[in-house]
């Protein structure tokens, strides 16, 4: 179910849900690029788990409003904004990939209404020792980039990356399809894997590239808040062959995060949470917040 809700600021957030109604809320963060429609395709199980799947669009991604000038830790206000318009005092949330800092956020900043707290196949700080060591050219572009250009030089760069990944959202989901020795591809073969990843990037880019450049600026520089800080516990998957966010990443997080419950995952890559989704989601039920 799709829907939206309007802000204190006139911003339109919108999300989606899926599985049970009547679940354990879980607020489930997409990555870069992406949308509220990207989850593994497993909505059967989902339900079955009796969880409440809550994805949501950031500012500048698919039905959501772009936010001028937003900062990582402001998302953290907007999640309660969304979780109060439903009804939920209390909710798990986790998060995929690019989708990663902005669990870490709701860590640092709102603790006390989270369950339990997940970051899978996360983007980690880019200055960490090793953080961008195997990572994909691309990936290793939009950091360096980021971390060294203006806004305004950064946004007319990542235009001319990203204008053909907006009509053709192919090319950055299975760039690697025919490798038999990519994890990914299996879970990408999964029925409806493709289809879902497919849509969610071609539904990021539905309101342009505007809301992408400055979420990729965002990520590349600090968060505005020290993971050293969280004090809830944080469980923590992460694949040891991920290019897209190498393990490296993973490690600094969990080096950072002081509760912090990391499993890493041998021969795994980023779309691990597909294979591993009923796991997670026992963890997302699970109250680990005390």
């Amino acid at each position: 179910m799709d829907s939206s809700i309007a802000l204190q600021d006139g911003r339109r957030l919108a999300y989606a849900e899926y599985g049970d109604p009547r679940g354990k809320p879980v607020f489930l963060f997409h990555g870069i690029p992406g949308s509220r429609i990207f989850r593994p395709p497993l909505d059967e199980l989902t339900a079955r788990m009796r969880v409440r799947l809550i994805t949501v669009d950031r500012p500048g991604y698919g039905g959501s409003s772009f936010q001028p000038g937003r900062r990582i830790l402001e998302w953290p206000a907007d999640v309660c904004a969304l979780a109060d318009a439903l009804g939920l005092a209390r909710f798990a949330v986790c998060g995929h990939s690019g989708g990663g800092p902005y669990v870490l956020a709701c860590a640092a900043f709102i603790p006390e209404r989270l369950t339990s707290v997940g970051v899978i196949s996360s983007l980690g700080p880019a200055g960490a020792p090793g953080a961008l060591d195997g990572i994909i050219l691309l990936n290793r572009l939009g950091f360096t980039l980021g971390r060294r250009l203006p806004w305004p030089i950064f946004r007319l760069a990542m235009y001319f990356i990203f204008r053909r990944g907006r009509d053709h959202p192919e090319e950055f989901v299975h760039p690697d399809l025919r490798n038999p020795a990519n994890p990914d591809n299996a879970m990408l073969a999964m029925p409806g894997g493709l289809q879902i990843c497919l849509d969610s990037t071609h539904e990021a880019f539905r309101a342009g590239l505007l809301g992408h450049a400055w979420e990729g600026f965002l990520l590349t520089r600090s968060w505005g808040f020290e993971l050293e800080a969280i004090r809830i516990p944080v469980d923590l998957w992460h694949g040891m062959k991920d290019p897209e966010a190498p393990v490296g990443m993973g490690r600094a997080i969990a080096r950072a995060v002081p509760r912090c419950r990391a499993r890493f995952l041998e021969g795994e890559s980023h779309l691990l949470l597909f294979k591993y989704w009923e796991e997670i989601l026992v963890a997302m039920r699970t109250d680990s917040s005390s």
